[in-house]
């Protein structure tokens, strides 16, 4: 009992750490883990090596070149291969193939012509024939050959029953004869002539309807410079005037002559010719000389008749004109611009026979009568119809300074004459 329990036994010390190997005696102690470190698992860069020529080169190429331009991406054109030759037997292939140009014959222009002269005449084929005919003029199918059937083309559309100025067929009146303009170098001095009255008629008349106020304005200009280009009327052609009202008094009332008649005046006048000149001595009487020393036409004087007709015909256009113009006062816009107008044709009415001087002198009373009706405020509205031209010309006809220091004759710093 006395003996020591403890005797023999490792001390405490030793036991506890010898404790995990005790477990298993065979199995050899496994060596402990080493830490590694993050930056060691880090690979190493390698070594940097001097660069290749080639590739200097490149990248130094690569730096400086310019943008690929948009041409050189496009895709190349294929090689064009000829075609094949088609066996012998072979049904031929059908191509589609449009017409760029049309060549027409002389006879086919002038054979188009006629049919659409036949047709233009109608009010309800007028619109189709008109397109046609431009067509027609467009393709440069219209030469110096074919002149006269282009003038009696449009000789017919005027012949209408229906005005040109009429609200359905004004535009295509327009758009034709504006086209006649482009081939009026194929045509001859009096075909010229004929062109430039019917164009005021269907063109310059027909503009005066627009609702455009510059075009208006354009429009009246060309007006006023027609007129300013007219000669002075002289007393033969008042004369001239009457004798067509008279004709065409007489031919409106049917109070002419009947073809009895005209067959009785003409065997009557070769039965007093047979018996002045009983032995036909005439026969041996030059051409150009007629009976009381009067001689035939020479081309001067059918220049000169011609130019009086031209002259008549222009007058009787632009009198036209002012009229539609005159029509249009109502509108606010024109008011100004008929004013300016109607007052230039007042100012050269010696440049229109009497007949036409009348018309102008009517047409300038009416505007004038509008005009102040409106500066006292009476117009159809009730309100006061003055334009800002108008309200300027007031503001600034009473004004004694000007910016422009004195302005009267005098020096009494007085405007003379302001707008107008």
């Amino acid at each position: 009992m006395t003996d020591n329990i403890f005797e023999g036994l490792p001390p405490p010390s030793s036991q506890h750490q010898e404790l995990p190997n005790s477990s298993n005696p065979d199995e050899s102690p496994s060596p402990a883990p080493t830490l590694v470190l993050k930056s060691s698992l880090k690979r190493s860069k390698p070594p940097e090596s001097a660069p290749d020529a080639s590739e200097l080169w490149c990248y130094c190429s690569n730096l400086t070149a310019p943008p690929l331009l948009k041409s050189a991406l496009k895709r190349s054109k294929p090689a064009e291969s000829t075609p094949e030759p088609e066996p012998e037997g072979a049904a031929p292939k059908k191509r589609l193939q449009f017409k760029t140009s049309t060549d027409a014959s002389e006879e086919q222009v002038v054979e188009a012509m006629q049919k659409i002269t036949s047709h233009i005449k109608n009010p309800s084929k007028f619109s189709k024939a008109s397109k046609l005919a431009i067509r027609l003029i467009q393709a440069g199918s219209v030469k110096a050959e074919t002149s006269c059937y282009l003038i009696a083309m449009l000789e017919a559309a005027m012949s209408s029953k229906t005005p040109c100025t009429d609200r359905l067929v004004r535009g295509d009146y327009h758009a034709l004869f504006s086209a006649a303009q482009d081939v009026a170098e194929c045509l001859d001095r009096s075909q010229k002539n004929l062109l430039t009255i019917w164009t005021i008629k269907a063109v310059v008349a027909n503009d005066l309807f627009t609702d455009d106020s510059f075009m208006f304005s354009k429009t009246a200009t060309q007006i006023k410079e027609a007129i300013s280009d007219l000669p002075v009327a002289t007393e033969e052609d008042d004369a001239e005037e009457a004798a067509a009202l008279e004709q065409e008094a007489v031919k409106d009332s049917g109070d002419g002559e009947t073809t009895q008649d005209v067959d009785e005046a003409a065997s009557a006048g070769g039965q007093e010719n047979v018996e002045s000149d009983p032995f036909g001595l005439d026969a041996w009487i030059p051409s150009n000389v007629k009976k009381n020393g009067k001689t035939k036409m020479t081309k001067e004087d059918t220049d000169a008749l011609e130019n009086k007709k031209f002259l008549r015909s222009k007058r009787e256009a632009l009198i036209t004109c002012l009229e539609i113009a005159a029509r249009r006062y109502k509108v606010p816009w024109c008011q100004t611009v008929i004013d300016i107008l109607v007052k230039h044709a007042f100012e050269n009415a010696s440049r229109f026979t009497s007949q036409q001087r009348r018309a102008v002198e009517k047409l300038w009373a009416s505007v004038r009568e509008q005009h102040l009706r409106r500066k006292q405020g009476k117009s159809v509205t009730g309100k006061l119809d003055v334009t800002a031209f108008e309200s300027l010309q007031d503001k600034y006809a009473n004004e004694k300074m000007s910016i422009r220091r004195s302005v009267g004759a005098n020096g009494e710093r007085r405007a003379q004459q302001w707008l107008g």
